[in-house]
């Protein structure tokens, strides 16, 4: 099944992001201090320097070699080194835990709390990026154990709040304008009052 998530503005890159757990975990983890299209475009960036988005081959790699990938112009991120660093960890738990591959994560698990649990345990996936996750996997992949929209908290709502519900042009520009909304309300994308 491919899925229906529209976010970096190349169809292959896209597609890449519906078919390939991997790539969908590793974009997922990129989504942070930088737009989410260039978050989400890194997986296919990285399958074209490498040949391959294989966890157990990354995780193989000397880390340094792989940050030194991640940071040729373009770099993957703003932050091409402490995010590679953090792609080879990612990489080495799906490596040893899942087989080497990301779907293997959601793949017959039987509630959205466990599904969380898993993705919150792994490097540089905190309680939002968890819970974003669970989102993109109900509502663009088919993804749906029991209790997933509870698992994903208001991320599982109707609002379009993230890249959950991006799955046409028309649906990223509403998901850009809600959070424009948010943050001139001054809040967060889970409605809650943004401090500082």
């Amino acid at each position: 099944m491919t899925g229906t998530l529209y976010i970096t503005g190349d169809a292959a890159a896209d597609y890449l992001l519906n078919t390939d757990g991997n790539a969908l975990l590793l974009g997922m983890l990129l989504d942070q201090q930088v737009p989410m299209e260039w978050a989400f475009a890194g997986p296919s960036t990285l399958r074209e320097r490498l040949g391959h988005l294989d966890p157990g081959k990354v995780a193989a790699m000397p880390e340094d070699d792989f940050v030194s990938i991640c940071c040729e112009k373009p770099a993957i991120h703003r932050f091409p080194g402490s995010m590679g660093k953090r792609i080879h960890q990612v990489c080495a738990v799906v490596a040893d835990r899942y087989d080497g591959n990301a779907a293997n994560l959601w793949t017959g698990v039987d509630s959205g709390k466990e599904l969380f649990r898993r993705l919150n345990d792994l490097p540089g996936y905190g309680d939002e990026k968890s819970k974003i996750f669970v989102a993109i996997l109900g509502k663009t992949q088919g993804i749906t154990p029991n209790g997933w929209r509870a698992a994903a908290g208001k991320f599982g709502d109707d609002v379009p709040r993230s890249v959950a519900d991006s799955s046409d042009k028309a649906s990223l520009d509403i998901v850009r304008g809600w959070k424009q909304a948010q943050r001139v309300a001054r809040k967060d994308k889970q409605d809650r009052p943004l401090t500082g």
